[in-house]
């Protein structure tokens, strides 16, 4: 799915710089040399010519800055994910799970005190509210196959798989190390100065994603099928 929906971008931006520049060219006036007689490229030629050189040149450019941007990152996500890896070796991951027990047994009923679930979900809203987003992605992984195991039917969502869903999309970012870290690379005075921003943005959207999924979960056309709805007899079959 991903590599249609990146072909589908790519192939957009394609036939967008293409029509606008045959769109630029048949727009600009003609030159005073062919208005005398004299011989010179059409202009629709020109205007491929120019974007195919300004598409070289942003190409270029852009591989530049992406290396750039991926060696300020290195520092510091070696350090936050070094530290994740010692938390979770020193067992903090354990006693994070004990302490927000209460908080995790009301976001996810269904998920049993002490599962690898929790401490795979724990991770990963951790990495996510330092803004470390390559460091969730894998954590979230794993939560998501850890809560598969919980699963008793394995082609449907559960509700705690999606209030984890809903949380990871929206979850609160305290310090939005990876942004800091781009807007610092790229030459940002101030890299820090959006901080606010993202903490009240964050902080409604997860508010929002929590209350839309406990309240959809509790719809009878979302709400993840029970063994009493797929036995609406309500006696156990032989």
């Amino acid at each position: 799915m991903l590599n249609k929906i990146w072909f589908g971008l790519l192939l957009v931006g394609i036939v967008y710089g293409f029509g606008k520049g045959a769109l630029n060219s048949i727009r600009a006036p003609e030159p005073v040399e062919a208005a005398q007689g004299e011989s010179t490229p059409s202009q629709s030629m020109r205007g491929l010519e120019q974007m195919g050189k300004d598409l070289n040149a942003a190409a270029l450019d852009s591989a530049k800055v992406s290396v750039e941007i991926c060696i300020g990152l290195i520092g510091i996500m070696a350090l936050w994910l070094g530290l994740l890896q010692i938390a979770r070796e020193a067992g903090l991951v354990d006693a994070l799970a004990r302490s927000l027990s209460p908080l995790m047994r009301w976001l996810f009923p269904e998920v049993p005190d002490g599962h690898p679930a929790q401490g795979a979900m724990l991770m990963n809203i951790s990495a996510n509210i330092l803004g470390l987003d390559n460091a969730a992605t894998p954590l979230g992984l794993k939560a998501m196959q850890e809560l598969q195991t919980l699963n008793p039917d394995k082609e449907t969502a559960t509700n705690s798989m999606a209030m984890f869903m809903a949380i990871n999309t929206s979850n609160v970012t305290l310090i939005p190390f990876t942004i800091i870290a781009y807007r610092a690379s790229s030459g940002s005075e101030n890299p820090a100065e959006p901080l606010f921003g993202i903490v009240l943005v964050t902080t409604i959207s997860t508010i929002v994603a929590v209350f839309a999924a406990r309240m959809l979960a509790k719809s009878p056309r979302y709400a993840f099928p029970t063994a009493q709805s797929n036995n609406p007899t309500g006696k156990e079959e032989n």
